[in-house]
């Protein structure tokens, strides 16, 4: 079946099966590669896209359930007021080491200030519960959110 998705402001038809999950929609089909598969079952958040503005795991979303939402991926994250102050305040920092989580990283983080846009440490912790890093730079990762609000990083 052919289902027309807003991916980053624009129209992109895909022809897959419904309960193809968006991730591979994206990947596959549309040659979105931001997005990345982790674990395949919603637990690491490597998959995470926008879906009118909540962060979602793609890797479990069918492509059927989108409808006419507004899907955004890291690569339309520079466009977003955040999240071009989340990437650069990555940047700034340094957060990446292998870089394989960081696109789902910085999209809980760009949805988290979208909600939040001045966090506590707990808050921070709690939105980024999901998203698992193995070079474990989650220190890091919380003071580029703490730039990217404006605050003082611990």
């Amino acid at each position: 079946m052919s289902y027309t998705l807003n991916v980053n402001g624009k129209a992109l038809s895909a022809d897959v099966d419904g309960d193809t999950p968006l991730l591979w929609t994206l990947r596959d089909a549309l040659g979105i590669r931001g997005p990345k598969f982790g674990c395949g079952v919603a637990a690491c958040g490597a998959c995470t896209v926008h879906v009118d503005g909540q962060p979602q795991r793609s890797c479990q979303l069918p492509t059927s359930a989108v409808g006419a939402a507004k899907i955004s991926t890291i690569e339309g994250m520079a466009a977003h007021p955040i999240g071009k102050k989340v990437q650069a305040a990555w940047m700034e920092l340094d957060v990446a080491q292998c870089g394989y989580c960081q696109p789902g990283q910085i999209m809980s983080a760009t949805a988290l200030l979208a909600k939040n846009p001045k966090p506590t440490d707990a808050d921070i912790d709690k939105a980024m519960a999901g998203n698992l890093c193995r070079c474990a730079t989650y220190t890091r990762i919380r003071a580029a959110i703490k730039r990217a609000s404006g605050q003082k990083e611990a």
